[in-house]
């Protein structure tokens, strides 16, 4: 049984507390930051926030967590990894340097093919054996959820196996993971022939491929990647409508590179997200803005592959659109387990404001994963998802680019990423004093 905790001692707690959804547009500029506030915990919920003093006293068998000092937030939300993958990429880097796009690398044999050939050849414990340490470097950093997809099988058994994988991080881990069927990653080599062979692929995901993944009970979204080069509108449509009929949430891969009308497909079908959206036409943003899909953006992928054009942030929240921050965690593009990594560069680089990232790592990111009733924010009733980082204002989370800040974290409040109370916070990077 879980024991009753009481937080004391953070200098902010940064609540986000508010309407059990995506929060959209101007709504999203309220982070709830509170002072002199302590937080109890009871059977893994949210039980109240008050003054410590009587918090202690109503929940005098809880244990006390001291903050030190800290800043206390929601868990971090992820709504967007392929975090099960077999060997890196970093060879893809080099040609990049060299001035090799990403549809080059795909047509020489690498980008998600050569992920493709290599999951293949791997078992499932061994995937499992890898996913293990990284997701908790993941959680390290202050991730409490994450959504994981599939995509690297591309194949009936390959598919099936990377989500057995999933399922058994979730069931071992203390992390809260979602999974994702993403069996619409990419066309396969050997069903890149002739258009009958590229139908035999899309029949082989919605007809035998799709009905295993739904009688299994081993994913709660299907995904498909909607780009030019990739799979089209067309296609996109027929394997998101099959999957939602089917009972899975859908969730697109949207106008990454080129604009393709993926987010206002994403709009239509009422995907719960569309996600990169580097590419997205005003009509994009305005079909977001009207609907109740999560803009989910990913600027860690575009300053990896390093592309000047980030995702319009800016223009999807003036237009009134719900946007999250996602790490897109994956062997290629994207090869970081730095979440807070994404809040620095939605300040610097996505001109977002700090209390617009930080429901964008929470409350929205929530929301993207279908769990904005559950987690997400420090209010009562919700799981006890949170994360205490070093620092004395969260102001510090996006300012400390790159470091990790994180010394504890819960997941419906038993340890996710173990928390030393008898820490003094010494991974607070040095106050910088001015010389001249």
């Amino acid at each position: 049984m879980l024991r009753d905790l009481v937080f004391v001692n953070a200098a902010q707690v940064v609540t986000c507390a508010g309407p059990a959804r995506a929060r959209k547009g101007k709504e999203m500029r309220e982070a709830g930051i509170l002072t002199n506030t302590a937080v109890a915990v009871s059977n893994g919920k949210i039980a109240t926030l008050g003054k410590a003093s009587d918090l202690q006293h109503a929940y005098s068998d809880a244990e006390v967590v001291d903050c030190k000092g800290g800043v206390l937030t929601p868990g971090l939300v992820d709504s967007h990894t392929h975090a099960v993958f077999g060997k890196p990429r970093f060879e893809e880097h080099e040609l990049r340097a060299e001035g090799l796009d990403y549809m080059e690398i795909a047509k020489r044999g690498g980008g998600i093919h050569a992920s493709v050939r290599d999951f293949r050849g791997r078992s499932e414990d061994e995937l499992y054996a890898l996913a293990v340490p990284r997701l908790k470097e993941l959680a390290s950093y202050g991730t409490t959820t994450l959504e994981i997809k599939s995509g690297y099988g591309l194949s009936l058994e390959d598919e099936l196996k990377a989500l057995r994988v999933i399922g058994r991080l979730a069931d071992h881990l203390p992390m809260r993971i979602v999974p994702t069927w993403l069996g619409a990653h990419e066309i396969p080599h050997e069903f890149r022939g002739s258009e009958e062979r590229r139908r035999e692929f899309i029949d082989l995901l919605i007809n035998s491929l799709l009905p295993k993944v739904v009688e299994q009970g081993i994913a709660r979204f299907a995904d498909a990647f909607c780009e030019p080069g990739v799979f089209t509108i067309e296609e996109t449509r027929e394997i998101l409508g099959a999957s939602r009929k089917a009972g899975l949430g859908i969730k697109i891969h949207a106008d990454e590179l080129k604009p393709c009308g993926g987010a206002e497909l994403a709009a239509s079908l009422g995907a719960i997200s569309a996600d990169h959206l580097a590419a997205i036409s005003e009509s994009g943003i305005a079909a977001l803005a009207k609907s109740n899909t999560v803009a989910t953006l990913l600027p860690g992928t575009m300053l990896f592959l390093g592309k000047a054009k980030q995702a319009p942030a800016r223009a999807l929240i003036d237009a009134g659109a719900a946007v999250a921050l996602a790490s897109d965690f994956n062997p290629g593009t994207s090869p970081t387990v730095n979440f807070p990594l994404m809040l620095t560069l939605g300040v610097s680089q996505l001109r977002m404001s700090l209390a617009e990232t930080l429901t964008a790592a929470t409350v929205n990111g929530a929301a993207a994963v279908g769990l904005a009733r559950e987690t997400g924010q420090i209010a009562t009733g919700f799981a006890a998802d949170l994360t205490l980082f070093a620092i004395a204002d969260v102001r510090e989370l996006p300012y400390w680019y790159g470091a990790r800040l994180c010394v504890g974290s819960w997941r419906a409040g038993a340890p996710c990423h173990p928390y030393e109370t008898g820490s003094n916070l010494n991974s607070r990077p040095p106050e910088v004093v001015p010389t001249g």
